[in-house]
This record gives structure tokens, sequence and C-alpha cells, in this order.
């Protein structure tokens, strides 16, 4: 998977995704229930990595396999949704297998 610049990509997609998922649904609960405020700061530090990294590779991505803007702006929305990233994973795999 890590062999093609597709293959990257959704590797970082996948990663990004967790991140968030990771952010929402376990940092801030143990933040806003359990009163751990490292928490937040430590995944959410994480999280703004990846998610940089993952639009620069969506960026390099869109140049290096000629994608739409329409692919483009959907890597980049997508990102901002729980559980995004899997469905643009599964759009992926149908449109370029």
């Amino acid at each position: 998977m890590l062999k093609t610049d597709l293959g990257r990509f959704r590797v970082m997609g996948l990663l990004e995704g967790a991140s968030l998922i990771i952010l929402l649904f376990l940092a801030m609960p143990l933040k806003y229930m359990g009163g751990i405020h490292e928490a937040v700061t430590i995944v959410g530090s994480i999280h703004g990595g990846l998610f940089i990294t993952y639009v620069l590779i969506t960026l390099y991505t869109t140049y290096r396999i000629r994608w739409s803007f329409k692919w483009l702006f959907g890597a980049i929305a997508v990102a901002f949704i729980p559980f995004g990233n899997l469905v643009l994973d599964r759009q992926l795999q149908k449109a370029f297998n």
C-alpha cells in the first residue's frame, strides 16, 4: 500500500481520521468528564500535526496523479467529519482499483 502515491495518501488519511476519532471520542470525554485536561493537549497536538501532513500529502497526491478538484476538495472536507476518511477510502478503492 505504501508503494504508490495513492497508497501513501490512503494510509495518511486513515491515520488522520483515527486521530480525529481518538480526539473526539476519547480525549474530549476524558477532559470534560474526567477532568484530565492534558488528554486534549497531547492528542490535539498529535492530531494537528497529522492534519497538516494530511493536507500536504493531499496536495502532493493531487499534483502527482492529476486528481480533479472534486477529489481534492472532497479529501479536505472529509478530514473534518468523524469517520469521513473511512468513507473516502472506500470511494478511492472503488474508483482507482
